[in-house]
């Protein structure tokens, strides 16, 4: 037996439980595929401790998650009704595609991760963002923290964590584009589905392939493929190896085609319009990912619980936190006390980004300082607890860390 007692750690009003464990050996990690165990001081980037919490807090992260993603898509909706999409950071040249995905029930969202605050010893949980577009951890969350559990001898279903059963019943939705799946095997007609990463990053690749396992679970007929591979063609549309493919998932954040793939934004714009393919996550995805839909989901739900005000202006007497309404790991990310000084900064290449300030919320801590974000995964409905942890801005250097409900 691997476990230990529970510990419960305080700092201030700030309460979180963990439970030691015995952590997963290397070779076992590599043996499942996931080969960025170890992070560049040698640490391990899966912490051996679980968070613990209670059914009802499970529950409230459940029930909160899919609140916000209703209020996201109403925000979206105010987006494309009001020609918002400069004022939220959007790339002009995916303008077009944008609506066009979102006007057509065939590009399905197929997940992505909210990050909240709060949810433990009575935190109320607080929206920080939510990743549509390409999440990261999706791999820690549906498989590894299950081989934590089951490494240690505790029940499978003591967690919030039906991921990838979520996943598999998704991409059935695909086809279905509805909640029952029971008719996918009757209306799935041979549509070859490609899976694509950019060359070069185990992470990427392998969460990929994951997906792919997943998706051909589910029973696509499925290709995996480097980007640079892959053959785009606004009348022929996406292919590999001389073979077409109705079907794409890119692990490739919509902004970095349009701002760095500029002809390939269009390309897509076409295939799309000339129903060539279909690609997933859909291009309206970065409508959700924009940070700067902060803003109008206050706009729209002026003090609601589940949010921070948020607004491009700097906040006027309070502290508070400035994002770039397109970043990753909390790059280019600071924290501003109510003199508007900074006090916490992540350098990265975002600052010439525009910009997002959120009201401050203290996230949950340990005895050691580090900071605790709650990510619930969303497909179709919310599906998969995980949190990170590190310091009061949460990057690259952040430890995964699993969960158990008791």
């Amino acid at each position: 037996m691997g476990t230990k007692k529970v510990e419960e750690e305080k700092v201030g009003s700030s309460v979180v439980k963990l439970q030691k464990t015995t952590a997963l050996d290397t070779d076992y990690l590599e043996s499942l595929g996931f080969v960025w165990h170890t992070d560049s001081d040698e640490s391990s980037y899966i912490s051996d401790e679980l968070v613990v919490l209670t059914e009802q807090e499970a529950q409230a992260y459940y029930e909160a998650t899919n609140e916000l993603y209703d209020m996201y898509v109403e925000a979206a909706e105010h987006v494309i009704e009001n020609d918002l999409f400069h004022e939220i950071g959007i790339p002009f040249n995916l303008v077009e595609l944008i609506k066009e995905s979102w006007e057509n029930d065939v590009h399905w969202h197929l997940y992505g991760r909210f990050d909240l605050a709060g949810g433990l010893d009575g935190k109320p949980i607080k929206l920080l963002e939510f990743n549509a577009d390409t999440p990261t951890a999706l791999f820690e969350t549906a498989i590894i923290q299950w081989a934590m559990l089951k490494k240690n001898d505790m029940e499978e279903a003591k967690q919030f964590n039906g991921l990838y059963e979520a996943l598999i019943e998704n991409f059935k939705r695909l086809v279905i584009l509805e909640e029952d799946v029971s008719k996918f095997e009757e209306r799935y007609d041979g549509w070859k589905f490609l899976f694509t990463s950019i060359r070069g990053n185990s992470e990427e690749e392998n969460t990929v392939r994951l997906l792919q396992h997943i998706a051909t679970e589910a029973g696509y007929e499925t290709e995996f493929a480097y980007m640079d591979d892959v053959e785009f063609d606004e009348e022929e549309g996406i292919s590999y190896q001389e073979v077409s493919f109705e079907l794409w998932f890119k692990l490739i954040p919509w902004e970095a085609i349009a701002l760095e793939e500029s002809d390939l934004a269009m390309i897509l714009k076409n295939i799309i319009a000339n129903q060539k393919a279909i690609i997933f996550n859909p291009a309206y995805t970065l409508l959700f990912q924009s940070k700067g839909l902060l803003k109008i989901l206050w706009d729209l739900y002026p003090n609601h619980p589940l949010l921070l005000e948020s607004s491009f202006e700097q906040l006027e007497g309070q502290k508070q936190v400035r994002k770039p309404v397109f970043g990753r790991e909390g790059g280019s990310v600071s924290i501003l006390d109510i003199d508007g000084d900074v006090i916490e900064h992540v350098d990265d290449d975002y600052d010439n980004h525009k910009m997002i300030y959120q009201t401050y919320t203290e996230l949950l801590t340990d005895t050691n300082g580090d900071s605790y974000q709650a990510g619930v995964f969303y497909a179709y409905e919310a599906c998969g607890l995980g949190f990170r942890k590190g310091a009061k801005i949460l990057d690259n250097t952040s430890k995964f860390v699993g969960h158990l409900v008791i």
